[in-house]
């Protein structure tokens, strides 16, 4: 068993996936799409994922605004999230993931990578501290239906 975690972007989906204990999370790409509403390719290759890693369920991150509403982006999540249900058929679970992009910036910087190069990363690390969230959280522990 393992988690597929996603942070949702406008052109980019980062992609982490959980070790087979559910301990840590690794990123393993950013999936890049030209324009925001194409999103079959997008959805194509995240399922490839799940089979080659025997995924079985998906933590997506929810971009909440800071005062807890739900503004535009986080709408267009929960669509995407629909589409992730109907096309995997697995669950997806979402997880906050407020100031997960500024995190990933700060992780980047600490670790020394140059600035014209931490756009290239951002979106996957932001999804493996998603999922990394969720795990530790013990969320995973949950049986897959709730």
């Amino acid at each position: 068993m393992r988690i597929m975690g996603l942070d949702y972007g406008s052109k980019t989906v980062g992609v982490a996936i959980s070790d087979p204990l559910l301990i840590t999370a690794q990123g393993i790409e950013i999936i890049r799409r030209k324009e925001e509403n194409k999103q079959r390719q997008t959805l194509a290759r995240i399922e490839a994922l799940i089979l080659e890693f025997g995924v079985d369920r998906i933590v997506l991150g929810l971009p909440k605004n800071m005062n807890n509403s739900l503004g535009e982006r986080a709408e267009m999540t929960l669509e995407f999230k629909d589409k992730l249900e109907r096309r995997t058929g697995l669950p997806v679970v979402m997880w906050d993931e407020r100031l997960t992009s500024v995190a990933a910036e700060r992780a980047m910087i600490e670790a020394g990578i140059r600035r014209e190069h931490r756009k290239d990363y951002v979106d996957m690390i932001a999804a493996v501290m998603i999922l990394q969230g969720y795990l530790d959280n013990g969320k995973n522990s949950i049986s897959v239906g709730e």
